[in-house]
């Protein structure tokens, strides 16, 4: 991310200094002169420079972004056979040499083939579904993956197309059927037959467009799938971006874009609005619908411009832009009527990623608990008045301790990562000063990255909540607490594992010359690794909870060690570390104590029992291609589903209630009102919020002295 400059994904360096630094990639003697030779062989030389453990260019290396490129082509085996495959094999080890010469041939095949394919497998759906299907006739499907063989003929291939739809048939009439037996109206159904024909048209239409998604795909995305094999095998966070890839990276990341302020996809020939941002200026507008199809788009000064056929990445192009500007939309309504809209761009506040807190007063303990939820570590460099997710958690702490509350809950569940120098800062504000993560790269000598700030923003007992899917900056600030003993982490088995800082190089910056075919693009590429200060990595292994709690998806395999080329768990020198704000002396017991309470939960028991059905779920890649036999696999698995329903209907958190300073804010705009009013009932049914209530009573009468009811 960046410092108030960037430290983008959690680098170290100013990417102002790195440029500056940054030497240009070796010469490419007399390169070709196409884009896609210039940005494959520069983005190889920024990789074999900068990456934190660079993979050798040679036969091995070939070999495994072969298998990567098929695979990300074809993983579902739908549409090679063994006769591609083996027309593909002579490459397997010429893709390195074809690469540094900035050749494609073994692209161009796999994509002459590919297109071939398509409209091979064009004509057998439409053949396969130009006939009605014997529902009563018996088989089994088996879906294939990543890990399958590929077809050995056309005629096996074909056969698996009709197995493969007649699945898609059979389980859109079973979930009919279902719909059709809860119906209570007296409501006359189609017959089966005609429940057939029905889904069969509907199953045709979209093949159809999934078939016009694939052949209309931009080359310039077509060629970003070939290099990013090629990233995937230094490590998983390694990859290609162009720039139109970044840009959207940039609006995640800052939780802000300018535009309308409505969800697009393409619907036919056309694109359709799927869903409109409330708050957004479309949704204060409103003319413009979900379900409206857009037919054309006008610039203040220009003609309007007819989007049909146009791929969806050009039209969200047309109608973004900048704040002020405005933008004429052509609109078919639902009923026919077309519509000329006129919307005035904005600033798109995507508050839902932003750090927000609530107040839980407990009344079976007297405690007044502070909840504080921060989806990402965000932060928003490209503008002056941007959001820093470390400013914003420590406006929470300040408006949390004015209300004077016993404890605090920081919610990092699902929180995959962000902005390196927040999490620094953040984590300052539970110590006086001191280490919170050690940084160390391929050549240089490792850092350590410190709060030097004494001031301590919350000094009580603090409960982290985690998962499986909380990554980087959030093991970061867990590890570090809980190697301080400020905190108890408390949560799924791990967290995800991700322990690598990764940085985004603008090729441009890395080549000379060129400019005609500039921009090229950027590579995200790992740099350096992430150590705790206590020295081991955070990587592969994640932060392993104080206080384990049962997880509906304990028993899947996830995180980094799931991913493909992970980098290696690896440890190095502990820091010097230590704090007198706050040191939990009594982990043992909160952990007796909160396991008598799990034992004895019944939520907490079928929530284990669920993760076994979960994983079951996971597991099954066979099923039944007779109707009847595929209801009654269906009927069992909702059965199942059904005795696990509820388990998170109950409010168990009482007394949850928005802090009174923003509730002005919130009620002066309906479209936070709602949002508001979800979070609050989200938070009041979470059995993993009541358990660290619970945990943070614990703490104030084991650690700090206190009793049922006591307050400062």
């Amino acid at each position: 991310m960046k410092s108030r400059g960037p430290l983008l994904f959690s680098a170290l360096l100013l990417v102002f200094a790195l440029i500056a630094a940054m030497r240009p990639v070796h010469e490419l003697a007399t390169p070709p002169g196409d884009a896609p030779s210039v940005i494959m062989r520069t983005m190889l030389a920024n990789l074999e420079n900068y990456h934190y453990q660079p993979v050798a260019i040679n036969d091995e290396f070939s070999e495994r972004v072969y298998k990567q490129y098929l695979n990300d082509v074809d993983g579902a085996r739908l549409f090679f056979t063994q006769e591609d495959i083996d027309a593909f094999s002579q490459y397997r080890t010429q893709i390195d040499d074809q690469s540094l010469a900035g050749e494609f041939t073994f692209y161009d095949l796999v994509q002459e083939r590919w297109m071939a394919a398509l409209d091979k497998t064009e004509g057998w759906y439409e053949e396969i579904l130009s006939e009605p299907f014997d529902l009563n006739a018996s088989g089994e499907f088996t879906d294939r993956d990543e890990d399958s063989d590929w077809a050995a003929t056309d005629t096996e291939l074909k056969q698996y197309w009709y197995d493969y739809t007649k699945r898609d048939l059979v389980a859109q009439i079973v979930n009919k059927q279902e719909e059709i037996e809860l119906d209570t109206t007296g409501t006359e159904f189609p017959s089966m037959d005609s429940l057939e024909i029905e889904y069969r048209g509907k199953i045709l239409e979209r093949y159809e467009d999934w078939f016009a998604r694939m052949r209309e795909m931009k080359p310039s995305i077509k060629q970003g799938q070939f290099f990013n094999a090629m990233t995937a095998v230094f490590d998983p966070h390694t990859s290609y971006f162009r720039p139109k890839d970044k840009e959207s990276f940039d609006i995640r990341f800052s939780g802000r874009l300018e535009g309308i302020g409505a969800t697009l996809q393409t619907n036919d020939e056309y694109t359709k609005v799927t869903s409109i941002v409330v708050g957004g200026p479309a949704w204060k507008g409103k003319e413009l619908q979900e379900d409206d199809i857009i037919m054309g788009v006008r610039q203040e000064e220009g003609d309007l411009v007819d989007i049909k056929g146009m791929i969806l990445e050009d039209v969200v192009d047309k109608i973004r832009g900048k704040k002020g500007t405005m933008v004429y939309l052509k609109v078919k309504k639902p009923d026919g009527t077309i519509q000329n809209i006129a919307i005035e761009r904005d600033v798109i506040i995507i508050d839902e990623t932003y750090a927000k807190s609530l107040i839980i007063d407990d009344a079976d303990s007297g405690d007044k608990v502070g909840y504080l939820l921060l989806p990402s570590f965000y932060a928003d460099f490209q503008n002056e008045d941007g959001r820093f997710s470390a400013k914003d958690v420590e406006a929470e702490l300040d408006k949390l301790k004015e209300q004077n509350v016993d404890g605090i809950i920081l919610d990092l569940r699902n929180n995959g990562g962000g902005s390196l120098r927040d999490v620094v800062d953040m984590t300052g504000f539970f110590i006086p000063e001191g280490p919170v993560v050690q940084v160390a790269g391929r050549e240089s000598s490792k850092e350590i990255l410190k709060d030097k700030d004494r001031r301590v923003q919350y000094d009580g007992p603090l409960v982290v909540l985690v998962n499986e899917y909380s990554a980087s900056a959030s093991e970061i600030l867990a590890a570090a607490l809980q190697d301080y003993n400020r905190a108890v982490i408390v949560g799924s088995n791990s967290t995800f594992g991700k322990g690598t800082v990764q940085r985004f190089i603008d090729m441009d910056q890395t080549i000379n010359g060129f400019d005609d075919i500039k921009p090229l693009g950027t590579v995200k590429l790992t740099m350096q690794k992430f150590y705790r200060i206590n020295g081991g990595s955070t990587q592969l292994r994640g932060v392993t909870p104080d206080i384990v709690l049962p997880n509906s998806r304990s028993l899947l395999e996830t995180g980094e060690k799931e991913q493909e080329s992970p980098l290696a768990w690896t440890e190095i020198e502990p820091a010097k570390y230590s704090q007198d704000v706050y040191r939990i002396r009594h982990m043992d017991e909160l952990m007796e104590r909160s396991a008598v309470r799990i034992a004895a939960s019944p939520t907490f028991d079928r929530i284990a029992e669920n993760a076994k059905r979960v994983k079951r779920q996971r597991d099954r890649d066979t099923y039944p291609l007779a109707l009847t036999d595929y209801a009654e696999l269906q009927r069992t698995a909702r059965e199942e589903a059904e005795q696990f329903d509820g388990i998170f209907d109950t409010i168990v958190n009482q007394g949850v209630e928005n802090l009174v300073v923003d509730l002005d804010p919130i009620l002066a705009d309906e479209s936070k009102v709602a949002r508001n009013d979800d979070f609050k009932q989200n938070v009041g049914k979470d059995v993993y919020i009541r358990e660290a209530v619970n945990i943070v009573h614990d703490m104030i009468e084991l650690e700090t002295g206190g009793k049922v009811g006591y307050r400062e």
